[in-house]
């Protein structure tokens, strides 16, 4: 193995104190000159780069530097809306801080807890689309301050930013219901782990997804409102990505009766049905109404544009930035609030198919 080299070498190959050589690297302006460049050339010489600024940061106590951690692939980050945005709102913050962002994410729960323990941040905002539990476990062992987005259970001793998901869904399935609508189906985000496709009241009771249980019951508290039988309204779970969202429309738009109005637990999932029905001839309202959920800003530009019930996704990626870096105040819960955005992608139901 090669020879580490270290800055006491530097130091007595430059002929100067160790203090001295790290103010070469770390202070610069305080040291002369001729000395600095003899301890220049004798760093080239030996191969040394300069100090590790991991130590350095450490022994500080504070990088400067937020993580944002999913359990996620790490390209969750780039393509879905809804993490775009939010990433909008934590870059900005971190701006104002004048702080650095490390994104954290791995394809399996060792390279997670690995890239967790080995993060060099001040804190982390947690992206619990899935597995938030084992986020929060793996970080609280760093004993650094966390924010969770999206976590399913009530602990009180953690800082979460959410929303009424129950209370959303129960708006925009309303909405759609009192055009007249009466043949409805549900597009879930997933509800446990590895399943897709059409499921069950039991399935839905045993999730372990809260906020898509809660969507799910706030959808079937507004359309019995309006009198019609949950049980004739399907629910499929998909995995918010076009090869499970395909294979429900596919099943649903075969049969004799389809559905006139598509209740998507995403902005994502109405956007891959947009385009599925835009390709097979089926008209958006004419034929079928559209609704997502979360407010991302492709939503507006798709066609038609799309009806939403909007969460303040930037806002919520400020918010938690700035929980962080003000962690003395303790854990806090913060419920941030929901509107509707309709736009053309819902209309009445096409006549004789209320």
């Amino acid at each position: 193995m090669s020879q580490v080299i270290r800055l006491s070498d530097v130091a007595k190959a430059a002929g100067v104190s160790q203090g001295t050589a790290s103010n070469v690297f770390n202070r610069p302006d305080i040291v002369r000159k001729e000395v600095r460049e003899r301890v220049e050339a004798a760093a080239r010489a030996l191969g040394y780069s300069g100090p590790d600024p991991r130590g350095r940061l450490l022994r500080a106590g504070k990088v400067n530097a937020i993580g944002i951690a999913t359990a996620e692939p790490l390209s969750y980050f780039f393509d879905d809306p809804y993490a775009r945005v939010l990433m909008t709102g934590v870059s900005r913050a971190c701006d104002l801080q004048g702080a650095g962002i490390s994104l954290v994410s791995a394809a399996n729960e060792e390279k997670l807890a690995w890239n967790i323990q080995s993060a060099i941040v001040d804190g982390f905002v947690l992206l619990c689309i899935e597995g938030g539990t084992r986020l929060v476990e793996l970080t609280r062992e760093r004993k650094l301050p966390f924010v969770a987005l999206g976590l399913e259970h009530d602990d009180e001793t953690i800082s979460m930013i959410g929303i009424d998901d129950r209370a959303g869904a129960r708006t925009i399935a309303a909405h759609v219901a009192a055009l007249g609508h009466r043949r409805f189906a549900i597009l879930s985000l997933q509800l446990v782990d590895g399943h897709v496709g059409r499921v069950d009241d039991a399935a839905i009771a045993r999730a372990i997804y809260k906020s898509s249980r809660e969507r799910i019951e706030g959808y079937r508290a507004a359309l019995s409102d309006h009198g019609i039988d949950i049980a004739t309204v399907p629910v499929f779970e998909t995995e918010n990505e076009p090869t499970s969202v395909e294979a429900a429309l596919v099943e649903l738009f075969g049969g004799a009766e389809p559905p006139t109005a598509l209740l998507a637990m995403s902005d994502r999932i109405a956007l891959i049905a947009l385009e599925w029905l835009a390709a097979r001839g089926i008209a958006v309202p004419a034929d079928v109404s559209v609704v997502g959920f979360d407010g991302v800003p492709e939503g507006a530009h798709s066609e038609p544009p799309l009806t939403t019930m909007t969460q303040p996704i930037e806002e919520i990626g400020r918010t938690a930035v700035e929980l962080i870096f003000n962690d003395a105040d303790g854990p806090r819960r913060l419920s941030v609030a929901v509107d509707l955005t309709i736009r053309e992608s819902v209309g009445p139901p096409p006549a004789g198919n209320a």
